[in-house]
């Protein structure tokens, strides 16, 4: 069995490197100056398995800010950035229920 890392990526669309801050937890998405954003907005958008494998391996390379990156489906329309899938609409809008003490009913 091949680890997930050594399978080769398979690109269908526009994707984004995305993972969680190192610090708090928070979602973060890879932006063009190598850096890490909480902005979908800022987020880079490629649609090539080859330079998304190549931020992918990137983004991996130090998990001194963000860890757990691997490669988001998202969907561009217009100039916005949304989310491609269910999962990643859950972690841009956060949980799906009140969290204790939130004051949220």
């Amino acid at each position: 069995m091949t680890a997930p890392q050594q399978q080769k990526l398979k690109v269908k669309g526009p994707v984004v490197i995305t993972g969680n801050r190192l610090g708090d937890g928070a979602v973060v998405y890879r932006t063009a100056e190598r850096g890490w954003s909480n902005a979908l907005s800022d987020a880079l958008v490629t649609t090539t398995a080859e330079e998304a494998t190549a931020l992918l391996k990137d983004a991996n390379a130090s998990d001194l800010e963000a860890v757990g990156a691997y490669v988001a489906p998202v969907i561009l329309d217009g100039g916005e950035i949304r989310p491609g899938n269910l999962r990643e609409r859950i972690r841009v809008a956060g949980p799906t229920f009140a969290l204790p003490g939130s004051g949220a009913a």
